[in-house]
């Protein structure tokens, strides 16, 4: 049972979405109980793959038992299965959050959300490239629907921009792959990586536009600028829980160019060291800055919270650029806090929108909030933390960012993440201070949430101080992970046992 167990995070939403979807107009209470069993199976299953990982040793299920190259491989590592247990844990807040009814506002809410995970554990999971093009084309295809589930004119504008933008990146995406199969004759990405290292003078060039195609692409699902523009109102628009799952979108972007770029483009691979490029460094740094500005711009909860989205993503895209073992352990442990914070904080500016009458998410002054206090303790939290204020998550992993940069590096990148930091800190205060404090006139407004409302944001936002109560087995975990990927003869041995010598 436990060599199958690989399999399970793809396998399982794909039964559940077929579950739910076949029985479309199937009672609500039924199709609840599939959607949240089967997340927390999800998460159950997650944490027995990261225990599996945690050994070091990295293991892989051949579809078919058809073995690398030829056939559909999907590999476990240290990576892969901590984005998995991420990706679990987050979709157990989404989910039941959604069950307050969130999910009845649209047809097909919890199928299309299996299958959107189903997507993203897929692109963690996959050891070839056109897989990795399938399954981004799958969690894309399901999040199009999400957006607009409920429907109204902000999400149809909204949607347009992502899915324009989307199906763009997917053809760039496709001509990358087509290149790069072209010129090495294979699709696995541990089969590609000894290719590269051995290919002639006369491919180089085709084989390095086919990476920097990959770069743009991935960098598109990642939101860097300057291809950032569709995020902040496709998350400001979308379903509390759809936005709350959104936030390890941008992450399977970040996935992907570590993955890549460290086993097929890396120096350690013998590649063509992709990532040696300077803009990729400072594009990071334009990303950080042009979403301070953003933080300090936004008048409305769900815009600045998905701003604070593209903050961490230029904060990860740094650390990627920093291109040392050191910093790609700092921003593991920095990614996970960001995505269940930012999760959280979506999930909770639909609770502070639902007391607020007419309101909404605005930010401007409004009548007190029947259930004010507890929801401004929260805020509170996941403000300080989101902004990287001690003693929770967020002040740690900036600090290890921060201690990871050397040289020159820390002369940008120390002013760029403290000031956005600080910018973040004030406009939170702003917000804080518009919807709590100065809203203390008039009639109450609101009626008291649900408890599956409440148990969504609780759950996702105690990450801040369980990752700073864990700081020690987690940085453990994510410097091993880094140094796992700085060392890809591994995988490629596991994979190509015959070939991985040849390294």
């Amino acid at each position: 049972m436990m060599q199958h167990l690989i399999v399970f995070p793809v396998v399982l939403p794909l039964v559940a979405g077929i579950l739910l979807l076949y029985q479309r107009q199937g009672l609500v209470r039924y199709k609840r109980t599939v959607s949240v069993v089967a997340t927390v199976l999800l998460l159950l299953v997650a944490i027995g793959l990261l225990r599996q990982a945690a050994s070091g040793e990295i293991t892989y299920y051949a579809l078919g038992d058809w073995q690398a190259p030829f056939g559909i491989v999907l590999v476990l590592d240290r990576l892969s299965a901590l984005m998995l247990l991420l990706t679990a844990v987050l979709a157990v807040g989404a989910v039941v959050f959604a069950c307050a009814g969130d999910d009845e506002k649209g047809s097909n809410f919890h199928g299309l959300f299996q299958w959107q995970l189903l997507g993203i554990n897929g692109a963690f999971l996959t050891g070839d490239l056109f897989n990795l093009f399938v399954f981004f084309e799958v969690l894309l295809l399901a999040s199009y629907a999400l957006l607009l589930h409920g429907g109204g004119k902000a999400r149809i504008q909204a949607s347009v921009h992502y899915v324009v933008l989307n199906l763009a990146g997917s053809s760039l995406f496709l001509i990358a792959v087509g290149i790069l199969y072209g010129a090495t004759g294979t699709l696995n990405t541990a089969d590609m990586a000894i290719r590269v290292a051995e290919l002639p003078e006369e491919r180089d060039g085709l084989v390095s536009a086919g990476a920097l195609m990959l770069l743009v692409v991935f960098g598109l699902k990642a939101a860097i600028l300057p291809l950032y523009f569709w995020l902040p109102k496709a998350y400001a628009s979308a379903p509390a829980p759809v936005a709350a799952l959104f936030a390890i979108m941008t992450k399977v972007g970040i996935y992907a160019i570590l993955r890549v770029y460290s086993l097929i483009f890396g120096d350690s691979a013998g590649g063509l060291e992709a990532l040696e490029q300077p803009w990729v460094w400072w594009l990071s740094l334009a990303t950080l800055a042009a979403a301070g500005v953003g933080v300090m711009a936004a008048r409305d909860l769900r815009l600045l919270v998905a701003y604070l989205v593209l903050v961490s993503v230029g904060t990860l895209l740094a650390g990627i650029g920093m291109r040392s073992p050191q910093a790609v352990s700092a921003l593991l442990y920095y990614l996970i806090h960001t995505t269940l914070i930012t999760g959280g904080l979506f999930l909770l500016a639909e609770m502070i929108g639902l007391q607020r009458g007419k309101a909404g998410t605005r930010i401007v002054k409004g009548r007190p909030m029947v259930q004010g206090a507890a929801l401004a303790m929260l805020f509170f939290v996941g403000a300080i933390a989101v902004a990287g204020i001690p003693p929770f998550s967020g002040a740690f992993g900036k600090a290890l960012m921060l201690n990871a940069a050397e040289g020159t590096q820390r002369l940008w990148l120390w002013p760029l993440l403290l000031l956005t930091s600080l910018a973040s800190l004030i406009a939170l205060s702003r917000a804080g201070s518009t919807l709590f404090w100065r809203s203390h006139r008039g009639t109450i407004s609101g009626t008291p949430l649900f408890h599956c409302q409440w148990f969504g944001v609780i759950w996702l936002l105690s990450a801040a101080p369980l990752l700073v109560a864990l700081a020690g087995p987690v940085s453990s975990y994510t410097q091993a992970t880094a140094e796992q990927l700085a060392n890809p003869q591994v995988l490629i041995r596991t994979l190509l046992p015959d070939a991985g010598d040849a390294q």
